[in-house]
């Protein structure tokens, strides 16, 4: 396969209400969309997301790694295997996760449309892959009034597992997650995100007080600084709460360290770290061979990355649980095609690639 063309352009997208976190708070996404074409007639497209608070990288800086290191490099490229075309990224841009992932994504779109099948088939061509997942749906951070209130909306709207943020302040979280539960109901799920909120000690005292109040939490993501391992170490061996590691884990090399020395219990794969399928799928093989299991996650998202995301998860055993709620948070779908979203469902079409057959973007290209 030969590429013919890369171009860029950037949709935005109003969200049904804020997404709050303990690190930032967004009201529509603004992301950059990437689309190959093959010398063939195949086209693939990807999306990066600006999440300067956890990648580093904005809009503008996404775009001038595609326009000014990537698209030179890749331009023309023949390739067998998506993984030939991530190689090459890699040698010419060191971090920038974000936009690898966006070209990426539409490289193994592209490769899939020419192989004539869904892309988790690919993925796993031993394997039957999952035909449907579940999703949980995010509570944003609010006053606990307010996520009891969100929280039994999403009940209501079929949602059985429920993300909730936290990070705030550890009496307050706990009494945000006590309102939840009581708004949810015994037979959800709970995750808990403290989007690196705490500290270690603060960490350990708010889990275990949770613990002792018999809220039923199925695993807590990401309590104290990614930067802090050993914080994660500490939070790891002393609670009963599984956690699970989220900005702590970018590449395979983070997830190797992690494995070995016990930072969590579990790994949240998400393509804007990792920097696309192709080094996701490496981290997978590690979880696998350690017996720890991951999570599909995603950023502030829409369906086109997404897409590749679900098509990840449906190929991938390993991956035990998604957070891939991106497109169901959105106000619009302005794109047609793809995984379907019915209420926590995500139905897999057999259709080639990742499924997205129109985005509605002014494209550049480069």
């Amino acid at each position: 396969m030969r590429m013919k063309e890369i171009a860029i352009g950037e949709i935005a997208i109003p969200l049904k209400t804020p997404f709050k976190t303990a690190l930032r708070t967004v009201d529509r996404m603004r992301d950059l969309i990437v689309r190959i074409r093959l010398e063939s007639g195949e086209t693939g497209y990807g999306e990066a997301p600006p999440t300067a608070v956890i990648t580093g990288e904005t809009l503008s800086s996404i775009s001038a790694a595609i326009r000014e290191y990537l698209a030179p490099a890749l331009r023309g490229m023949t390739f067998d295997r998506p993984g030939e075309v991530w190689e090459r990224m890699d040698r010419v841009l060191a971090k920038n996760t974000s936009a690898k992932a966006a070209v990426d994504i539409a490289v193994h779109d592209a490769w899939a449309r020419a192989m004539g099948k869904p892309l988790f088939r690919l993925l796993n061509p031993e394997g039957s892959g999952k035909a449907e997942l579940e999703t949980d749906l995010t509570i944003s951070l609010n006053d606990a009034e307010t996520m009891a209130r969100d929280a039994e909306k999403a009940v209501r709207d079929g949602f059985r597992i429920l993300k909730v943020k936290v990070g705030r302040g550890g009496n307050e979280d706990v009494e945000r997650v006590r309102r939840v539960r009581r708004a949810a109901g015994a037979d959800a799920v709970l995750r808990i995100d403290a989007n690196q909120g705490w500290s270690p000690e603060e960490a350990v005292r708010t889990i275990r007080m949770m613990e002792d109040a018999g809220l039923d939490i199925e695993l807590v993501e990401q309590p104290v600084s990614c930067h802090n391992f050993r914080g994660m170490q500490y939070v790891t061996a002393r609670v009963e709460t599984p956690i699970l590691a989220d900005e702590s884990v970018f590449s395979p090399e983070d997830a190797e360290r992690l494995i070995e020395e016990r930072g969590a219990d579990l790994i949240n794969i998400k393509l804007m770290k990792t920097g696309g399928i192709y080094p996701a799928v490496k981290i997978c093989r590690m979880a696998e061979k350690a017996g720890i299991g991951c999570m599909m996650g995603c950023m502030l998202e829409s369906a086109v990355s997404v897409s590749a995301g679900v098509h990840l998860a449906a190929a991938e055993p390993i991956i035990r649980c998604c957070d891939l709620d991106g497109p169901s948070l959105c106000a619009e779908n302005p794109y047609t095609g793809g995984p379907a979203y019915e209420g926590a469902r995500i139905r897999i079409p057999e259709t080639p690639g990742i499924g997205i057959d129109r985005v509605p973007v002014s494209f550049e290209t480069l």
